[in-house]
């Protein structure tokens, strides 16, 4: 078994993860890195970073809480961002992100809210949440940050999103 360690986004992961996702073809500009470190560093937000024998695998933030979606503005802290590369999938490294992102949010409230795709590229992740003990929040389906209202037509991507919660103490 490999060795897993977490710990938080440094400069190296700006240029790592782009290259990384883009070789599995995914597009994760270097900006965004750039972002989400700057970002941390001001602790505007917590950057995790999974390591597997010294080389990064994957990363979530948490938030410390959500500007959009059911639970804007309640003070719920929000997992965001979520990403094992596909070659180190289901070794329990997303679990272990998903550990260190819910044992500091439990640092400062009593849940814990994330958005996840519909599309079934986002199966996995929608499979790990429930086993985790994550629920619908109940507010229905939002489509690009809005309440989508009921028998309204939309696309299936990734703007297409459940809420989810789960309390933590």
């Amino acid at each position: 078994m490999k060795q897993i360690t977490i710990r938080s986004m440094n400069k190296a992961d700006i240029d790592f993860f782009p290259s990384a996702f883009s070789e599995q073809g995914w597009d994760k500009p270097r900006e965004l890195f750039v972002s989400h470190y700057e970002r941390q560093q001001r602790r505007e937000i917590q950057v995790f970073v999974a390591e597997t024998d010294g080389t990064p695998a994957g990363y979530v933030l948490l938030l410390p809480q959500d500007t959009h979606g059911p639970f804007a503005g309640r003070a719920i802290p929000v997992i965001s961002d979520f990403n094992v590369l596909e070659k180190y999938q289901r070794a329990g490294i997303g679990s272990r992100l998903l550990d260190a992102a819910e044992a500091a949010a439990a640092e400062t409230a009593d849940e814990v809210c994330l958005g996840v795709g519909l599309h079934s590229g986002y199966g996995p992740a929608q499979r790990l949440y429930v086993k985790r003990g994550f629920i619908p929040d109940g507010s229905g389906v939002w489509y690009q940050d809005k309440l989508l209202a009921p028998y309204t037509a939309c696309v299936n991507d990734d703007d297409l999103v459940l809420y989810l919660n789960k309390k933590l103490n």
